[in-house]
């Protein structure tokens, strides 16, 4: 399957990676969520050129995960901000930095201390069930195709499962 290509199936993960799928994207995400906002701030931190930068951020605008936002007026500059899309990836980024910090940071102290704001405890986030509010992994869940659907086409991509003969 070809790069351009992600945005056409009917899978979820193959349509957000359309949008999010490179290392630059994650990182302009991760700095969102630690609140930088202005052009010249993901440049230097990231240290890439600013062509790609521009790319970048246009792909997100473009997708409505930020919106572009003038902070000053003669001459006009903008500023980035997360939209509610963008706001919702939240857990994924999370989810990431969780998986970084396990496997990256053995034994040390995370680069980043998130503190939950209600209580003021720092946390790694977890992901609980909305229903019964019991902690979710992979061996605690299951997946399944949608019914048939007038108008959906057909999945490529759907659970496998194996007989265990």
């Amino acid at each position: 399957m070809k790069w351009e290509e992600l945005s056409a199936q009917q899978c979820s993960v193959a349509q957000a990676s359309a949008v999010l799928g490179d290392r630059w994207s994650l990182l302009l995400l991760s700095d969102f969520f630690l609140g930088v906002r202005r052009f010249e701030d993901f440049q230097q931190r990231l240290g890439l050129s600013r062509t790609t930068l521009t790319n970048r951020l246009k792909l997100l605008e473009k997708h409505d995960v930020i919106k572009r936002q003038a902070y000053q007026h003669q001459p006009t500059r903008y500023e980035y901000r997360l939209t509610a899309k963008g706001r919702d990836l939240f857990p994924v980024i999370s989810a990431l930095v969780t998986w970084g910090d396990k496997y990256y940071f053995k034994g040390l102290s995370p680069p980043i201390i998130r503190t939950h704001l209600s209580c003021g405890h720092d946390i790694q986030p977890i992901l609980t069930c909305p229903e019964c509010r019991e902690e979710v992994d992979t061996r605690s869940m299951s997946a399944r195709e949608r019914p048939e659907s007038a108008g959906l086409p057909p999945l490529e991509r759907g659970p496998v499962s194996y007989s265990s003969k």
